[in-house]
């Protein structure tokens, strides 16, 4: 493996960049996995690797939005009951159903959120004063976070647009609380996900480590970003986010 400066400085910069998409919207392992793979890092070692920075900078995220109160503590652990029964479901599935599925229910789902950004921008941006609601108040909440759950156990890419989808849509919140609800729900997933790629032995902890640096720093800067800008250019980011994601499926997939 290449550990040369200019590597592992490559690692830290893309980590920089992916974790300030994953914080504001998603997306962010359409760079990091290219990144990892430059020197021939296999696939499945590249995607267990992936994960150690997710899980750092999904840390870093929740720490910076539950500093300035904007995760609803309430809403932790029933956001994450579905969502993570849902995940072992569809690792499950994930086993028996053939691979071919993955592209075509990626692409569907990236642009399925696109369209619905697009003709119903206030899914994702709720009018100022509207009445927000917690999971235990929306059933519809817990069943489309179980649903995803499923989803994000099956592909896990692009499991965030989907979460800010559902979270934004069903509870009604802005766009800087679903996403610290988003960042929760996807530590959980990724923390599971990551137990077993550490048992397997599939993990490469020093450029797993290194690009966590990366990742880490920039989502401390995400998280002070989403606090100063409005909830439409925000909405518009995670638009356009959606698109390149899919882009680049169709491209290099």
């Amino acid at each position: 493996m290449d550990y040369s400066l200019a590597y592992m400085m490559t690692l830290v910069m893309t980590g920089f960049v992916a974790g300030i998409i994953n914080i504001l919207a998603g997306g962010g392992s359409h760079l990091t996995l290219p990144a990892l793979m430059l020197t021939g890092m296999p696939a499945d070692v590249a995607n267990a690797t992936n994960r150690v920075g997710v899980f750092l900078h999904c840390l870093v995220g929740i720490g910076g939005y539950n500093k300035y109160d904007k995760i609803h503590s309430d809403d932790i652990v029933p956001a994450l009951i579905p969502t993570l029964i849902g995940g072992v479901i569809g690792a499950i599935l994930a086993s028996v159903l053939p691979a071919t599925l993955l592209k075509p229910l990626l692409l569907a789902t990236m642009l399925g959120v696109a369209l619905l950004i697009l003709i119903f921008p206030s899914m994702i941006e709720p009018p100022e004063g509207t009445l927000t609601y917690t999971v235990n108040e929306r059933p519809l909440a817990w069943l489309m976070l179980f649903i995803t759950g499923i989803y994000g156990g099956f592909v896990q890419a692009g499991v965030g647009f989907l979460l800010i989808t559902v979270l934004a849509g069903t509870l009604r919140y802005d766009l800087v609380r679903t996403n610290a609800l988003k960042l929760i729900c996807t530590c959980g997933f990724t923390a599971l996900a990551l137990i077993i790629f550490v048992i397997d032995g599939l993990v490469s902890w020093i450029p797993g480590l290194i690009l966590a640096v990366g990742s880490m720093i920039g989502a401390a800067v995400a998280v002070k970003i989403s606090l100063n800008i409005s909830q439409r250019i925000m909405k518009w980011f995670v638009f356009l986010m959606t698109l390149a994601a899919s882009a680049t499926v169709m491209l290099f997939h």
